[in-house]
């Protein structure tokens, strides 16, 4: 088995959501960590934009600021480029030498990946080809890269597993798919070993990604009404974040994982409805209302994680009855301390001493 404690890992788009999340735990387990990240997409350059205008950006300002506090804190070197740039990300790679690289750099979301198809590929799979370039040494024991459960587009039933068929609905899971073939060819062609990550429908602590149970709560603390595309019955494997990180810890160490396919999930699906009835629970007077589903959202169910559970060793923990309302309480603390307006200066202040 890998040992955690001591690896050099590399985390390329490392400052977002499961990026920092990850790279905390890491460094708690002794690895020595490092993050490249321009902090351009869904991150702090793109809220501090003048083209961003939006009601939320000093609530997400507040969220990066505690994921880089976090990280600084942490003493989790940041190195604030652009994996675009294929010279600029070899020379940080020749110079930190990782045993791991973790691939999450992607524009995160569905809906802007299906509007803005250019910018999609640029910063998911132009970054992928650069990162896998880079990953082409002795050096490198270990590439693992963040797919999707959007890969399988819709269900053909209950659960897939990761040998169900894949057929991709709309430009987000296409450039998923194609980015996990592409992960697969420079194994074939240069014996990179490999690990592919599906999850799906995360949530969790820290979020900017405007994900579903993310615009529930937020929704819900601004007393607005929960719109919900379809009828409710939807239903989505909602993964807690920690979930996925253990897994990810268990890929790492274990060798077992290498040139595999996973699905990290919490493995049991749960419908929308049941979602906004926990929503009820910690906000009564909330409202429902129902709009036409989109067609590029696939209908989706259970990732089975057996695979997983039988070759690694992974074993989730936070179902959501029990994930969701730790997040809401989090939620919650954030809007009491959001509401000072010393706290947002404090994200001005960073930016205009550190950036």
């Amino acid at each position: 088995m890998h040992q955690i404690n001591g690896r050099r890992i590399i985390l390329i788009g490392g400052a977002g959501f499961i990026g920092h999340n990850l790279a905390l735990h890491l460094k708690r387990l002794g690895a020595e960590v490092s993050i490249y990240d321009s902090l351009q997409v869904n991150n702090l350059l793109s809220f501090t934009s003048s083209e961003h205008d939006s009601k939320d950006t000093d609530l997400y300002l507040n969220i990066i600021f505690q994921r880089l506090s976090m990280l600084r804190a942490a003493k989790i070197p940041l190195y604030i480029n652009d994996a675009r740039e294929y010279h600029t990300l070899s020379k940080v790679i020749n110079k930190i030498k990782p045993q791991v690289i973790i691939h999450l750099a992607a524009v995160s979301h569905a809906n802007k990946s299906n509007k803005d198809p250019f910018s999609t590929f640029d910063h998911s799979f132009r970054t992928l080809e650069n990162a896998l370039d880079n990953a082409n040494s002795e050096v490198i024991e270990h590439f693992i890269y963040f797919s999707s459960s959007m890969v399988y587009g819709h269900f053909k039933s209950e659960i897939v597993t990761e040998d169900t068929y894949c057929e991709p609905v709309g430009i987000y899971g296409a450039l998923k798919f194609g980015g996990e073939k592409l992960v697969i060819a420079y194994n074939q062609a240069f014996g990179l070993p490999y690990t592919i990550i599906r999850p799906s429908a995360l949530y969790g602590e820290r979020c900017v990604s405007r994900r579903v149970g993310q615009i529930f709560i937020e929704n819900a603390l601004q007393d607005s009404e929960i719109t919900i595309s379809g009828n409710g019955d939807d239903k989505l494997d909602f993964t807690y974040i920690q979930d996925l990180i253990e897994g990810v810890v268990k890929i790492v160490e274990n060798k077992k994982a290498l040139n595999q396919i996973f699905n990290i999930t919490y493995g049991e699906s749960r419908s929308l409805a049941q979602m906004t009835e926990i929503i009820k629970e910690h906000f009564s007077s909330v409202n429902i209302r129902y709009v036409k589903k989109d067609k590029l959202t696939p209908d989706r169910g259970t990732l089975s994680v057996e695979k997983a559970k039988e070759l690694i060793g992974y074993e989730p923990k936070w179902p959501l009855h029990k994930g969701f309302p730790e997040y809401i309480r989090w939620y919650k603390e954030l809007f009491s301390k959001t509401s000072k307006p010393d706290n947002i200066q404090n994200v001005y202040q960073m930016i205009q001493n550190n950036f």
